[in-house]
């Protein structure tokens, strides 16, 4: 009873704190002249990637390594097919020229390099290792960037620069605590009926940590800022797979389960690859504007969402299948 109340309490707090953290970040980016797409990057996909950071270090100290493996692939196949998919299909977003030709390939690279380093089925505290000098290579690049040329978003928030941050610091903390919340419910009806720590880390712990990825991205396109939306996913991902999968091979090494890469990380690649077809699709598309800024609506979110029911539907029916 007690789990059940947990989850109830999470969801709750996850849809009043998304709110407030969207408005904070939204303000913070206006008073610093910074893009909504750098804030998303940054600020934003790091807070949401907090929880799966915190499970992965958590899981990696109690020997738990392959639950953070399952919890940052997981996440990013949740991210792209479930968080992105829904949000598309309640609002559809614009997706701006430069993050079809710069950070989305980013991404794509980054889901190479973890693949890469897995091959042989095993992380190992050099690969750690080289995932943070990728997360370190990664910021670099994102620095580069420096402000908006406009300097900043479009924000009639009324919000001063201290109490910008105030909201999006409690926003965060909510964040945070309900989706550890929802977490701890979820995992402990999980483990109960004896599923295994890899299955539990893809599905319960993913869906879990990425809900403040699901309630930022949401109301991030409710209130028109589609660039934090999409930069919170892309952001979230890139952490994911550089911090959150560096921790087991740091405190490592592990030995990973098969199934990892022949089934796991190929429907990474698989839902990432799906992203960047359709942002360079829309890209191409003539109803872009001017500037080569692309839309992407209800048709991509159905069939990420699609994408994403037929891999869950893979564990829950056949979880020891290998593609």
């Amino acid at each position: 009873m007690l789990d059940f109340m947990f989850i109830a309490v999470g969801l709750a707090g996850l849809v009043w704190s998304s709110d407030k953290f969207v408005e904070g970040a939204a303000a913070i980016a206006n008073h610093a002249g910074m893009s909504p797409l750098l804030i998303g990057m940054t600020i934003v996909s790091l807070g949401t990637s907090a929880p799966e950071i915190v499970v992965s270090i958590m899981a990696s100290l109690s020997g738990s390594g392959e639950l953070a493996v399952g919890n940052a692939l997981g996440s990013n196949i949740t991210n792209i097919g479930l968080v992105l998919g829904i949000t598309l299909i309640i609002r559809s977003i614009t997706i701006d020229a430069s993050t079809t030709k710069r950070e989305l390939p980013q991404m794509v690279v980054v889901t190479l390099l973890a693949g890469a380093l897995m091959i042989d089925d095993v992380l190992s505290v050099t690969d750690g290792a080289l995932l943070i000098l990728g997360l370190v290579i990664f910021l670099t690049l994102l620095a580069r960037r420096g402000v908006a040329p406009e300097g900043g978003m479009d924000n009639d928030s009324t919000l001063t620069p201290l109490k910008a941050w105030g909201v999006f610091t409690i926003g965060l903390a909510l964040l945070v605590i309900s989706s550890r919340l929802l977490v701890v419910g979820a995992v402990n009806i999980a483990m109960a009926l004896g599923v295994s720590e890899l299955i539990i880390g893809l599905t319960i712990v993913a869906i879990g940590t990425s809900l403040p990825e699901l309630a930022a991205a949401v109301m991030s396109a409710l209130k028109g800022h589609s660039d934090i939306a999409i930069g919170a996913i892309v952001g979230s991902n890139v952490f994911n797979l550089l911090v959150v999968l560096a921790g087991p091979g740091l405190f490592g090494p592990l030995t990973l389960n098969a199934s990892v890469m022949t089934r796991d990380w190929p429907v990474t690649m698989l839902t990432t690859g799906t992203l960047m077809m359709l942002a360079w699709l829309a890209y191409q598309n003539a109803n872009g504007d001017k500037k080569g800024n692309g839309e992407l609506g209800r048709a991509p979110g159905v069939l990420l969402v699609a994408m994403y029911t037929a891999y869950i539907g893979l564990l829950i029916f056949y979880p020891d299948l290998a593609l």
